[in-house]
C-alpha cells in the first residue's frame, strides 16, 4: 500500500504547491515560491490554518506576504511572473464574497496580460449545510451559482474543488496551464470554505518535487520554408517584436537576425527592450503610441513578421499601421491563437528564440536593399533628434510629461526597471523612454489596468531579490491610478522592500482629458475640481486639497516633494538619484502641466465619435474621425504567398 498523510485540503495544496519547480534549459526555479493572503471566514480555518502550520514547522518551505487589496495581491503575481519571464508567480488567496470578487480585475489583467498567477478564491459551503452564509451571493434560477463562478471568463483554468479528492487531478491540471507558454494567464482554483477543512489521506507521492518543464516547440519545415520564402521575396520588410521575445529570453537571437538581415524593429509595449534603443535596427514603439520612424517604415511594409505579438489595436493603429496594399504576415507565435491573427497565411507555431535561429539559419545571405538600410538609417536619426527636442529643458515651473520622463531617465541607471500601466504615461514611455535592458521597461499595457502600478512595481521588485537582481524599481504613476489603488506602500514599508514611486500631479486624468477633447466632449468628468451646484458639474470648480505627499507620508515612506519653479525637472533628476541611494522606498511629487503632449506620430486610435450630436464640437470631430478611418483596412493577410 502507498505510504500516504493525513492532511486537511488547504493543508495538501499547500504542501503541493511548495514542492513545484519549473525547468526551463539549464533554470530550475520554484513555480510558486509564496503565497499573498487576506484571511476572513472563509479561508482563516483552511489555507491560513495550513500556511500557518507550515511557519511553526518549516517557515522556508512556503512564505506567506501580507497584502492590503485582493486586486493588489495579483498584480504583484504578475509583476514577478514578467520579471522571471513566465517562470515562476504567486499564489493568491481570497476569502468568499467580496474577498473573491476584488481579485476579478487581477484575473483578468492576469490573462489579458499571458502572464501566470494562481488565484485561490475561498467559497461557500460546499454541502450547504449552512445556506446562505455571510456574503453570499444567491440567483433563484442557479442556487449553485457562486461569486467565483465570475473567475470563468477570466481565467485560462478554471476550477472547483467540490470533494476532496479531486484535489490531486485539480491541482496538477492547474500546474499545467500555469506553466505552459501558450495557454498561460489566471488558472483559478476555487475552494468551498468546508472543503479547505476536510481531511484526506494524500499520497506521498503527491508531496514529492515535480518538475514542469517549458515548452520550446521548433517550428515546422512547412510553415518555416513558406515564411523564408515570402521574407526573401521582401523589398520592405518590418519585424513586430512583442512580449514572446522577452519571455522566450530570445533578444540575443532577435539581435544577431537584425544585423544579419538588416530588417527593422518596432516594439509593442510588452517587447520593450527586446532591443536596446540606440541599436541601428530598432526604431522604437510601433502603432498608436509608436515612434514616427516605426510608423513609416510599417506603413511601408510588404512583409510583416511579428514575434510574440497579439497584435492589439494599439499595435496596428487600430489597423491604419500597416497600409502598403499587399502587406502581408509572418506571424512567429507559441499559441495559434495569435499566430493566425490577420488571416496569416503565414503562421509558424513555434517558440520565439527557436524560430529566430531557424530563421537565421535559412535565410543567411539575404539582407535588405542599401537604399532601405539608408531609409531606416534616416528615419531613426530623425525620430532621435525629435525626442532630443523634447528632452529639452524648458525652464517652466511645472514641467510637461516628457520633460518629467527625460528628467527621471536622466538619473537611472542601464539596467533600472521602469514600471507603469495607464493614462497617458504609457504612450508616452512608448514613444521617449530609451529602454537599456531587455527587461527594463514594464508596461502593462494588455489590460492597462489604473492601479497596478504601485502593487506591479512592487511585484517586480519582489522578483528581482529573489534572482538576487538589486537594481532598482521605478513606478511612475498620476494622481488618478494613484487613487485608484496605493495601499501596496504599506507592504513595501512592512517588509522593506524598496521601491521608488514618481507622483505625477495633474490633478484628474490626463490622458482621457485629451481624448476627450479628440472626441468633442471638453474633458468633461476629467478633471479634480470641487463640485458644481449651479452648473451641476466638475468643470469650473477649484482644485481639489488633495495632499497626496502627506499621504505617501503616512504611510511611512521617505517623501519628496518637487517645488514649481524653473528647477524643478533638475530638481526631480536629482530627487531620483537621491532614492537610488538610499535603501528605502521613496515617493517623489511633482506637480506638471498636462498640455504639453509628447511628440506626434503619425499614429491612430479608433475611439468612436457619436454620429449626431447637438455639440459644435462633437459634430467637428466626428468629421475628423470619418476622415481617419478611411485609412483602416481588413488585415486578411493575403499579401505575402
Amino acid at each position: 500500500m502507498a505510504e500516504t498523510k493525513r492532511m486537511t485540503v488547504s493543508q495538501a495544496l499547500i504542501e503541493f504547491l511548495a514542492h513545484q519547480w519549473t525547468v526551463d534549459g539549464d533554470v530550475r526555479e520554484r513555480t510558486i515560491p509564496g503565497v499573498f493572503g487576506i484571511f476572513g471566514h472563509g479561508n482563516v480555518a483552511g489555507i491560513g490554518q495550513a500556511l500557518t502550520q507550515l511557519n511553526v514547522h518549516d517557515p522556508d518551505l512556503m512564505p506567506y506576504h501580507q497584502a492590503r487589496n485582493e486586486q493588489a495581491m495579483v498584480h504583484q503575481a504578475v509583476g514577478y511572473a514578467r520579471m522571471h519571464r513566465r517562470r515562476g508567480t504567486y499564489a493568491a488567496a481570497a476569502s468568499v464574497g467580496p474577498g473573491a470578487a476584488n481579485m476579478l480585475t487581477g484575473a483578468a489583467l492576469a490573462t489579458t496580460n499571458r502572464l501566470p498567477a494562481l488565484l485561490l478564491p475561498s467559497d461557500t459551503f460546499a454541502t450547504r449545510v449552512a445556506d446562505p452564509v455571510l456574503q453570499q451571493l444567491e440567483q433563484p434560477w442557479d442556487i449553485g451559482l457562486t461569486v467565483n463562478d465570475a473567475f470563468r471568463p477570466l481565467s485560462k483554468f478554471f476550477d472547483r474543488v467540490q470533494r476532496p479528492e479531486q484535489l490531486y487531478s485539480i491541482a496538477l491540471a492547474a500546474m499545467r496551464v500555469l506553466t505552459d507558454p501558450a495557454e498561460t494567464g489566471a488558472v483559478t482554483i476555487a475552494l468551498p470554505e468546508d472543503v479547505q477543512a476536510e481531511a484526506l489521506d494524500v499520497p506521498i507521492e503527491f508531496l514529492q518535487d515535480r518538475e514542469w518543464h517549458i515548452r520550446r516547440p521548433l517550428p515546422e519545415r512547412g510553415p518555416l520554408e513558406r515564411a523564408v520564402a515570402a521574407i526573401r521575396s521582401a523589398k520592405t520588410p518590418f519585424i513586430v517584436a512583442g512580449g514572446g521575445v522577452i519571455y522566450s529570453e530570445a533578444e540575443e537571437q532577435l539581435r544577431a537576425f537584425v544585423e544579419a538581415t538588416g530588417i527593422p524593429v518596432g516594439t509593442t509595449q510588452a517587447g520593450g527592450g527586446s532591443l536596446a534603443w540606440d541599436h541601428p535596427q530598432y526604431l522604437g514603439g510601433v502603432g498608436a503610441t509608436g515612434s514616427l520612424a516605426a510608423n513609416r517604415l510599417a506603413a511601408e511594409a510588404d512583409v510583416v513578421i511579428g514575434i510574440g505579438t497579439r497584435y492589439s489595436d494599439f499595435t496596428t493603429a487600430s489597423r491604419t499601421a500597416f497600409q502598403n496594399p499587399n502587406v502581408g504576415f509572418v506571424n512567429i507565435n507559441v499559441a495559434a491563437f495569435d499566430a493566425y491573427k490577420h488571416g496569416s497565411e503565414l503562421p509558424v507555431i513555434a517558440d520565439a528564440r527557436e524560430a529566430l535561429v531557424a530563421l537565421a539559419r535559412e535565410l543567411e545571405g539575404f539582407r535588405v536593399t542599401a537604399d532601405h538600410a539608408e531609409q531606416i538609417a534616416r528615419q531613426k536619426g530623425e525620430w532621435d533628434e525629435i525626442v532630443d527636442g523634447a528632452f529639452a529643458r524648458s525652464g517652466a515651473d511645472r514641467p510637461g510629461q516628457p520633460e518629467i520622463i527625460h528628467a527621471v531617465h536622466a538619473a537611472t541607471d542601464p539596467r533600472d526597471v521602469i514600471v507603469q500601466a495607464a493614462g497617458s504615461l504609457p504612450g508616452d514611455l512608448h514613444k521617449l523612454w530609451r529602454v537599456r535592458d531587455s527587461l527594463g521597461y514594464h508596461v502593462e499595457y494588455a489590460f492597462s489596468c489604473m492601479g497596478y502600478e504601485i502593487a506591479g512595481g512592487l511585484g517586480a521588485k519582489r522578483g528581482l531579490e529573489a534572482a538576487g537582481d538589486d537594481r532598482d524599481v521605478i513606478v511612475m504613476v498620476g494622481d488618478g491610478s494613484y487613487l485608484m489603488l496605493n495601499s501596496e506602500l504599506v507592504t513595501a514599508v512592512a517588509e522593506g522592500i524598496k521601491i521608488i514611486v514618481v507622483l505625477i500631479q495633474n490633478h484628474g486624468f490626463a490622458s482621457i482629458g485629451h481624448l476627450s477633447e479628440t472626441v468633442g466632449s471638453q474633458r468633461f468628468g476629467t478633471q479634480y475640481r470641487t463640485y458644481d451646484p449651479a452648473a451641476k458639474n466638475f468643470q469650473g470648480g477649484d482644485v481639489l486639497p488633495v495632499d497626496l505627499a502627506m499621504n505617501a507620508r503616512s504611510y511611512g515612506l521617505e517623501v519628496v516633494e518637487i517645488a514649481e519653479g524653473p528647477d524643478a525637472a533638475a530638481d526631480l533628476t536629482a530627487a531620483v538619484a537621491a532614492a537610488k541611494a538610499s535603501d528605502r522606498s521613496t515617493f517623489i511629487h511633482i506637480n506638471s502641466d498636462p498640455l504639453v503632449y509628447a511628440p506626434d506620430n503619425a499614429g491612430w486610435w479608433d475611439v468612436p465619435v457619436p454620429e449626431v450630436s447637438t455639440i459644435e464640437s462633437t459634430q467637428q470631430a466626428r468629421e475628423a474621425y470619418i476622415g481617419e478611418r478611411a485609412a483602416q483596412r481588413p488585415l486578411l493577410g493575403g499579401g505575402a504567398r
